[in-house]
């Protein structure tokens, strides 16, 4: 009972080996003569479709020898020499015994054989798919290691390893820009420091001058209040830059966007400048056509070009002239400031639309510039409408460029035909 239990057991096994190579060359005909295998992956599935079956095939062939070399043949001569050397009987009697061992327990013996060819086939077939895990674990520690080094992984898994250096790469820049953002808080809550602290020093001062004589003459208490006021209204501005940059970081800032004549925007800007112009001895000319269609928030981007002309009149040489181009292509409309003025060094010009950057430093402490927010918010309203702004500085002359897309075609109703 127990030999036929062992004999149905071989059987099954037997009957599990064969499934498995029909089920490999099932695959091989599907995969290399129906559909092969596309993709990154689809070498790594060959060379591991190559090794199941190969250890399918190696597990069949191992059996077949034993089946025909157990009753006659090289394991058969080799069991009975280590009877005959072992035990010490004679050749005859150690092939008795031998056959008796062998065909009264056949059953066994072949049971047992396709046991130990299944655990075999399964021993190196799972640790080939734990080599390439213990791959994938070795790749995550280093990846996890933050210590800058590149995933190196073997060739069969080359495009993971190009994922996880993907992923290596993406994550060490969002720690750069983490620590970048924090660097450009600090910096905030020192140039707030800095620069409101300076006009709130004058006016406490003056304040205080005020306070002290109440008795000063009417023309040098007038002076004093005048000057109070003027560094008051300075620290009103520095305050209200600082909060509207933080609102342009917002991403969910809306746009309040629609169809505007780019050209009456720039000559109302114009005009406004007339002033700020001729006080500095400038002329400004704008070339543009006559009407210059576009699509987007006007109220933001006058804020852009504010900017760009108010920082052209305050570094141009006295006595030049201030020019703004404006044209539309068929990538969209090209808008152009320029100004004559002191050459902005390359590594300078790099930095012009960075938070906080001034090129004269000392135009901040006399109360004559901003906070060096300006180009930065314009930058931000620029990229929010999917423009670029760019600076060019060579030969005395500066360029600040706006692009922005041309805009959207409008949907027109086809007429009905009379009847």
């Amino acid at each position: 009972m127990a030999e036929i239990f062992v004999l149905l057991l071989g059987g099954a096994l037997l009957m599990a080996l064969a499934a498995v190579l029909a089920g490999l060359l099932f695959t091989a005909v599907r995969a290399f003569w129906l559909r092969r295998p596309r993709g990154q992956y689809g070498p790594l599935q060959r060379k591991i479709f190559w090794q199941m079956l190969g250890l399918a095939f190696g597990s069949l062939l191992l059996l077949v020898f034993l089946h025909t070399q157990l009753p006659n043949g090289v394991i058969a001569n080799t069991g009975v020499w280590l009877l005959v050397h072992l035990a010490g009987i004679d050749h005859w009697a150690a092939v008795e015994a031998y056959n008796r061992i062998v065909y009264d327990h056949y059953g066994f013996v072949m049971a047992g054989a396709v046991l130990a060819v299944f655990f075999v086939f399964m021993r190196f077939a799972l640790g080939w798919f734990l080599r390439y895990f213990a791959q994938i674990e070795q790749g995550l520690d280093t990846l996890l290691a933050e210590d800058g080094r590149p995933v190196v992984l073997s060739p069969d898994l080359r495009p993971l390893e190009r994922q996880f250096n993907t992923v290596r790469e993406t994550l060490e820049r969002r720690r750069l820009e983490s620590r970048l953002a924090e660097q450009r808080k600090n910096d905030l809550v020192m140039y707030l420091a800095h620069d409101v602290r300076t006009p709130l020093t004058s006016v406490i001062g003056y304040l205080s001058l005020l306070e002290e004589a109440p008795d000063m003459p009417p023309a040098q208490r007038a002076k004093y209040t005048g000057i109070a006021l003027d560094k008051a209204r300075r620290l009103e501005t520095l305050v209200n830059e600082f909060f509207e940059i933080t609102r342009y970081n917002l991403s969910e800032l809306p746009l309040e966007q629609q169809r505007f004549d780019l050209r009456c925007l720039l000559e109302q800007l114009t005009d406004e400048f007339y002033p700020a112009l001729t006080a500095h001895g400038n002329t400004l000319t704008l070339e543009a056509p006559d009407t210059l269609p576009a699509y987007g928030d006007a109220g933001k981007l006058a804020r852009v070009f504010n900017n760009l002309l108010r920082n052209a009149v305050a570094y141009s040489t006295p006595g030049t002239p201030v020019t703004v181009q404006a044209a539309a292509g068929e990538t969209g409309i090209t808008v152009r400031v320029q100004n004559r003025g002191p050459t902005i060094p390359p590594e300078r010009l790099q930095a012009v639309f960075e938070r906080f950057f001034r090129l004269d430093a000392a135009r901040s402490s006399d109360g004559s510039g901003g906070a060096g927010l300006g180009l930065a918010i314009a930058k931000e309203i620029v990229t929010r409408h999917g423009g670029t702004i760019t600076a060019a500085s060579a030969d005395e002359v500066t360029t600040f460029t706006v692009t922005l897309p041309p805009p959207p075609q409008e949907k027109t109703t086809p007429a009905l035909a009379k009847p």
